[in-house]
């Protein structure tokens, strides 16, 4: 059994319409669109992937898109935010620059001895750009942590010290409810998870603004099996091995029921086209490619600034 996952590989939302997402995280926030592809359950929907220029992982947000999704709502049970890592001495600079495009944020506020500012992506979920000590060229150095909203804490805590490695941080109660910090050793990026209990009467609903499921890095085939066979033996559902084109994925549902991936960080998304040139023209699995027109044909152009 390898010893700790590294961190995030990506995390995936549900929005709305595609073309306001793609205005928000290439424009205002800088992100590349790495792969423009489909949804591989449901062909007529676009599957959106933003990172880093190389697409690395740890910088990856994806969405499906659903021009009528209704709007969801984060509850106990469900990963309730992601948050940027600000490299150092870039925070304020952000404030400025929010302020400047008129972009409302709410904060600064401290969160275990960091700044935090929040704003909100055009489906009104939480966008947070944590303050750190990395050093980066990039304005967004991808992912500084998760939050996921638990009814217990226990039990996931468990799962993310016994069997990812992860050691607690520290605990902190905040407005009637309390976060606890985990992370992993090393210099990754998103190597934080956050375990909040909250008395806010919300009960969640997936939809627009709400986190799919969260997926953490196995570096290649081989651990990822191990990890699944680690997952398996603490008496989690695990799926087979999935080929998700761009990583193989499996999934399990955590104790709190957020629905938690594994994925390899190869092949990487440079596999079916130049790096220099990701992210332009709508890449399709093998077994989509003769419906290629009809795709086309449904949907929407998008324009990337």
């Amino acid at each position: 059994m390898p010893k700790t996952i590294p961190g995030i590989h990506h995390v995936t939302a549900i929005s709305g319409p595609p073309q306001p997402n793609v205005d928000f995280f290439t424009g205002l926030l800088g992100q590349r669109l790495v792969k423009k592809t489909v949804n591989f359950d449901a062909p007529d929907t676009y599957h959106l992937y933003y990172g880093d220029d190389a697409g690395s992982p740890g910088t990856i947000l994806t969405f499906f898109p659903f021009a009528n999704a209704g709007p969801g709502r984060a509850g106990a049970g469900m990963a309730s935010a992601y948050a940027y890592a600000v490299p150092k001495g870039g925070f304020d600079a952000w404030m400025e620059k929010l302020a400047s495009d008129a972009v409302d944020f709410e904060g600064p506020v401290e969160r275990f001895g960091q700044r935090v500012i929040t704003l909100r992506d055009p489906d009104g979920a939480p966008v947070e750009l944590i303050e750190t000590e990395r050093e980066s060229a990039d304005a967004l150095d991808g992912f500084h942590s998760v939050t996921l909203w638990e009814r217990d804490l226990a039990p996931t805590a468990k799962l993310l010290t016994d069997i990812f490695g992860y050691q607690e941080q520290g605990h902190e109660t905040i407005d009637g409810g309390e976060r606890l910090r985990f992370a992993v050793p090393g210099d990754a990026r998103g190597t934080v998870v956050d375990l909040m209990r909250s008395d806010a009467p919300s009960i969640g609903r997936q939809g627009a603004g709400t986190i799919h499921h969260v997926a953490f890095r196995a570096e290649d085939d081989d651990t990822q099996m191990a990890w699944r066979e680690a997952v398996a033996s603490a008496g989690f559902d695990v799926t087979p091995q999935i080929d998700r084109q761009y990583f193989n994925a499996i999934y399990f549902r955590e104790p709190g029921g957020v629905l938690f991936e594994i994925a390899t960080d190869p092949p990487g998304f440079a596999v079916d086209e130049p790096q220099e040139t990701m992210g332009q023209d709508l890449k399709l699995p093998p077994q989509y490619e003769s419906m290629r027109d009809r795709i086309e044909a449904v949907l929407p152009p998008l324009k990337v600034a």
